[in-house]
């Protein structure tokens, strides 16, 4: 009996020791507007930078204001660490897009806790957490939000799980289940708000890749009747340690407390805008 365990766990170790992660289901820690399942690797430190334009076309947009390019919705320069192959940290400033926040700093930690094998485990799950602070002057305006009467009514929180799987070497998929809450809203809005996410990658090569991105919001009663959901698409490009995606969004704000409960811009009115991410990464 002893010699049959002992075969019995030889041979899980050596499974176990056998077994290869699948790597780079998605290019970069990022798919669009969220967060992507993978994460820097240890002592790896990475420069962010995050550019959204105004309108392509509707009443924002058009040849008087060449397609969006004479405004900027919202910039966003980021600093992002990897503390271990499956736990990195970042923090971000941002304009805001002034509805209602601006002035902006964010701060995220994800932790990856399951890898896709090619031969075990069917997929990938990571958690993260994040907040948001805004350090705008307040307004003398007490019926506004940004009037910020406690200390604590400047800050926002998302709480989300990540899981992806990586279908052959060109096609990935994800679901992103999220959590966010707001210290502080108008009359006409919630604290707390779920939505759902999912996220498409097809990688064309090893360099270029196109990325579909979709938050649905499940509006609780009460909430906001001028909130659309969150889509994007983008064309990606990743050379040598930089990673660079163009992308078409509805949203016009970073991080998971901005674009998913204040996207109010409709696609099919031609509210939709031009925006690009560039990444390079230093090691440490």
């Amino acid at each position: 009996m002893m010699k049959k365990v002992l075969i019995l766990c030889s041979l899980a170790l050596a499974f176990g020791a056998n077994a290869q992660n699948v790597e780079e289901t998605f290019t970069g820690t990022r798919v669009i507007n969220g967060h992507s399942v993978e994460t820097l690797k240890k002592r790896i430190l990475e420069f962010r930078i995050e550019h959204r334009f105004g309108d392509i076309a509707g009443a924002q947009g058009g040849v008087q204001q060449f397609f969006g390019f004479d405004q900027a919705a919202d910039i966003r320069f980021a600093f992002e660490y990897g503390i271990s192959d499956n736990w990195m940290i970042g923090v971000g400033r941002s304009k805001g897009t002034g509805a209602p926040y601006s002035s902006l700093v964010d701060g995220f930690t994800k932790y990856r806790f399951l890898t896709q094998q090619k031969d075990g485990t069917p997929l990938s799950l990571a958690v993260m957490g994040s907040a948001m602070i805004t350090y705008a002057t307040a307004s003398a305006d007490l019926t506004q939000v940004t009037s910020y009467p406690k200390f604590s009514h400047r800050m926002a929180y998302s709480a989300q799980v990540i899981a992806a799987r990586k279908f052959g070497e060109h096609f990935s998929a994800q679901i992103m289940p999220t959590f966010v809450h707001r210290n502080l809203v108008d009359i006409d809005d919630v604290n707390s708000l779920f939505s759902l996410g999912g996220a498409l990658n097809y990688k064309i090569n090893k360099n270029y890749g196109l990325i579909v991105e979709y938050y649905h919001n499940f509006n609780p009663s009460g909430f906001r009747e001028d909130m659309k959901n969150s889509l994007g698409v983008a064309f990606e490009w990743t050379t040598n340690g930089h990673n660079f995606k163009m992308n078409f969004t509805n949203s016009r704000g970073f991080g998971e407390t901005q674009f998913i409960p204040y996207t109010t811009s409709d696609w099919l009115a031609g509210e939709f805008r031009f925006g690009f991410s560039i990444s390079r990464k230093f090691k440490l």
